[in-house]
């Protein structure tokens, strides 16, 4: 009984030190982390939650400057503009948008295309920047935290000990600690004050209402699609379309700034027939049709040659068929037309291992891991290295690999037993 007590009273003292303001709405709330903290792993993660989703569109880099300017437009109208707000479109064809801790905030082109002027684009971008400024991730982390992780890992939290904790803390927590699944309040939360900065920044905050009844009407049925992800973060609801409306009488009129909108996006729009073929291509894999599969990525090719995406795709299908010079020349187009994307890099580097060119593969494997370390990158170099002789070297990359588990880790675990029986 003393025991529980005390836990009890350990996990109050807890929770009242790690309550904090919310900078947006002045309540208190549970904050396990300073803003430094939040700041510092939103950082971190961002470039990795960016290459894990598809990188960087490129292939109209104006619309970065574009979605980038709408941004921070807005971030300069928020609660707290002094955040390092950034904003990227993913070259990912899933309608979604997230934000991470500190004002790391991105939307897929797949979004963009269900838009229709710059007043909605405006209602995505000041509900992620609400999340970031009223900190919402920080208290989803610190509840996640709270009712799973347990007292010894709450106090270290708690803790001034750097940034690394809070990254590994991160880690345990999966990637909800990053792009949280927020709640019915934080998702009121963001459509109100994001309309609120919607009308600062001069934008019509009808476009919250617009957007919110288009996702409802997208949500209804078999109409969902490919918005399952958005929905999960971001539930949309009658009930939010209403709020919205109630609270956009509150505020004045703005510009929808369509004709600005529709030239921004021009490109996906002339694109959208190849992302369709794409689309078609990716479901044929699905079903093991490899060879309409690879038929319909060189019809992609044909209608927007400069998507990396589209080579990539040939160069797993020729991999698949051990064609392995024709699936190099394939992920040597990905690499050209899109050199930020860490599986160009990767998938290369196999082809070269595959083609006994080691010096090749260990320079684009290496390369890889510069964008994102994976045990995949780890497991291969670790086979360079390997069958060159340079065992030490090859022993402690696949000691990196066997730590992520899963087939790789198997793999990995394998060649460490067989090289450590050599010894």
């Amino acid at each position: 009984m003393i025991s529980r007590a005390l836990t009890a009273a350990a996990v109050a003292a807890t929770l009242l030190s790690g309550c904090a303001v919310n900078p947006v709405t002045g309540k208190q709330e549970l904050s396990l982390l300073s803003q430094g903290q939040e700041v510092a792993l939103g950082e971190k993660q961002y470039p990795i939650t960016r290459q894990q989703q598809g990188g960087a569109y490129v292939v109209d880099r104006s619309l970065q400057d574009y979605v980038s300017r709408v941004g921070q437009k807005l971030a300069r109208v928020s609660d707290q503009p002094q955040l390092p707000y950034e904003f990227v479109v993913i070259n990912n064809g899933t309608p979604n948008a997230w934000a991470l801790p500190g004002g790391k905030i991105a939307v897929n082109r797949g979004l963009l295309t269900v838009l229709e002027d710059e007043a909605e684009l405006a209602a995505v971008l000041s509900h992620e920047i609400v999340h970031a400024a009223a900190r919402h991730s920080a208290a989803a982390m610190s509840q996640q935290q709270v009712l799973g992780a347990g007292l010894a890992v709450l106090g270290a939290a708690t803790q001034d000990t750097g940034y690394g904790d809070l990254v590994a803390l991160g880690g345990q927590l999966g990637g909800s600690a990053y792009i949280a699944r927020y709640g019915r309040e934080n998702e009121l939360e963001a459509d109100r004050y994001g309309m609120k900065y919607m009308a600062a920044a001069g934008y019509d905050p009808q476009g919250a209402v617009r957007l919110q009844r288009k996702f409802v009407e997208l949500s209804k049925g078999r109409k969902s699609g490919g918005l399952q992800a958005l929905f999960a973060s971001h539930p949309p609801s009658q009930a939010r379309v209403n709020a919205n409306i109630e609270y956009a009488k509150k505020l004045p009129d703005g510009a929808t700034n369509r004709a600005a909108y529709q030239r921004a996006i021009a490109q996906l729009k002339r694109d959208a027939d190849a992302y369709d073929t794409y689309d078609k291509a990716l479901a044929a894999v699905k079903d093991k049709q490899y060879d309409r599969a690879l038929n319909l990525t060189r019809q992609a090719q044909r209608q927007q040659p400069r998507e990396a995406a589209f080579f990539q795709l040939e160069g797993d299908l020729l991999a698949n068929k051990e064609q392995y010079r024709a699936a190099y020349n394939a992920y040597d187009q990905a690499v050209q037309k899109n050199p930020g994307l860490y599986s160009h890099w990767l998938k290369r580097g196999l082809m070269s291992a595959q083609l006994n060119n080691y010096t090749d593969a260990e320079r684009d494997l290496t390369r890889s891991m510069r964008y994102l370390e994976t045990p995949h990158a780890h497991y291969f170099l670790g086979q360079v290295y390997e069958k060159q002789g340079q065992v030490q070297t090859a022993y402690g990359h696949y000691q990196t690999a066997a730590k992520a588990g899963g087939e790789i880790g198997t793999k990995a675990q394998a060649r460490m037993q067989a090289l450590g029986s050599r010894g």
